[in-house]
């Protein structure tokens, strides 16, 4: 007969309930021990990314823009006056002359002005000649006097001399001598009153024709304005070239100032480029420019940085100083680097994705033994358009990754097969 033995019973449950309890215990300790693992690198295709390598020597800083081309002398041709548009004798895009009829115009205003300005200069120049003879006359009948009076002074002058002999040798009176002296000095003193009146009409002659010559001026720049309102009806170039614009219609009236023509020297081009303002700090006058037509690379130098911000980029103008490839016309599209700077013996590297001037970026950095990407902190300095000084952080020959790695943020390492 069997008999029971429940000790062994217990001693088997327990055994059961420790070996449970230290596979639990065993499991948890595992997860513990795995949840304070890094998470597994990922795997990263080399292929799919940018990579450079940190180098020593000189770093050539630049500032790259889009631009267009156009011509460096433009000439807008203006309304003089009102006036209707009567013909249009060229059309845009035929080269002109310098005395070119681009538009003709009609005004009969303008035309009557012309004549009135010019009548009135022609009386005024009448009356002044008038008026100078005149005076002429005066001044002959003055001096005609002044003469009489001298001579009879002269005459005068000889008597008293004779009588003042003959007084002191007893033949006449001293009262009649006396008295010739006295005629004389009379009519010396006359004299002296006739010269002066003579400069004073002469001062006279002189302010009365300035003022009528001034007035004279003012009718010829009336009229001389009025001639050129009457012959601006006729809209010439002005300069040779190519005629760009006309934004006018045949019959349009047109206002004083407007804008009837554009005229422009293909031939003397000069670059307009567009700089980030972020970038345009840097820039100077007079800094080396290379600009890409897409058929050649022209040489030129910056002349002008305009002070507005239009659109978030800055206006630098380029004068262009080397050879015009073909097919170089106005309002082609171009490419400009301006050479800012360049920086001998400094570390640098091509320029990351996300890498920006004077700050602190965390880069994946290859180590050539484990094919692993570790990310370490870098310390960027002055930039370029392509490359970037390291101030800390990396050392010559380390292999960086530049791409955009914004989705591994999560993690420090990646694999590269």
């Amino acid at each position: 007969m069997d008999i029971q033995r429940p000790d062994l019973k217990i001693k088997a449950r327990r055994r059961r309930m420790l070996i449970g309890g230290g596979v639990v215990l065993a499991v948890l300790m595992l997860l513990a021990w795995v949840s304070r693992l890094d998470p597994a690198a990922p795997t990263v295709a080399q292929s799919s990314l940018w990579l450079d390598t940190v180098k020593r020597g000189e770093m050539l800083r630049e500032v790259r823009g889009p631009g267009t081309l156009v011509p460096k002398e433009i000439r807008w041709i203006a309304a003089e006056t009102p006036a209707r548009v009567e013909r249009i004798v060229v059309k845009p895009g035929a080269r002109v002359e310098v005395d070119s009829v681009i538009l003709e115009m009609s005004n009969p205003e303008v035309e009557d002005q012309r004549l009135s300005a010019e009548a009135a200069l022609r009386a005024a120049e009448a009356d002044y000649q008038a008026r100078r003879m005149t005076l002429d006359s005066q001044l002959l009948d003055q001096r005609a006097t002044l003469a009489g009076i001298e001579s009879d002074y002269e005459s005068a002058r000889l008597q008293a001399e004779a009588e003042a002999e003959l007084f002191q040798q007893g033949i006449i009176s001293r009262i009649q001598a006396r008295r010739s002296q006295l005629a004389a000095e009379q009519l010396k003193l006359r004299t002296g009153i006739e010269h002066e009146r003579i400069d004073k009409l002469r001062l006279t002659i002189d302010a009365q024709l300035a003022a009528d010559r001034a007035r004279i001026e003012q009718l010829q720049n009336v009229a001389e304005l009025r001639r050129r309102q009457a012959e601006a009806l006729q809209v010439r170039a002005g300069i040779a070239g190519v005629l760009q614009q006309v934004p006018v219609q045949e019959g349009q009236q047109v206002t004083a100032g407007a804008n009837l023509a554009r005229v422009a020297k293909p031939d003397v081009l000069m670059a307009e480029l567009r700089v980030p303002e972020t970038q345009a700090r840097d820039v100077a006058l007079d800094q080396p420019v290379r600009v890409d037509t897409r058929n050649g690379i022209v040489a030129g130098r910056v002349t002008r940085i305009d002070p507005a911000v239009i659109n978030g980029s800055v206006q630098v103008d380029v004068e262009l100083v080397g050879a015009m490839p073909a097919g170089a016309r106005p309002d082609l599209s171009v490419d400009g680097t301006i050479e800012i700077e360049r920086l001998d013996d400094v570390l640098f590297v091509g320029r990351p994705a996300y890498g920006q001037p004077d700050s602190e970026v965390r880069l994946f950095r290859v180590d050539p033994e484990s094919g692993l990407a570790v990310r370490v902190p870098v310390r960027l300095g002055r930039a370029s358009v392509s490359s970037i000084e390291v101030i800390r952080g990396l050392e010559v020959g380390d292999r960086i990754i530049l791409s955009d790695t914004s989705q591994w943020d999560d993690y420090d390492r990646l694999r590269l097969e």
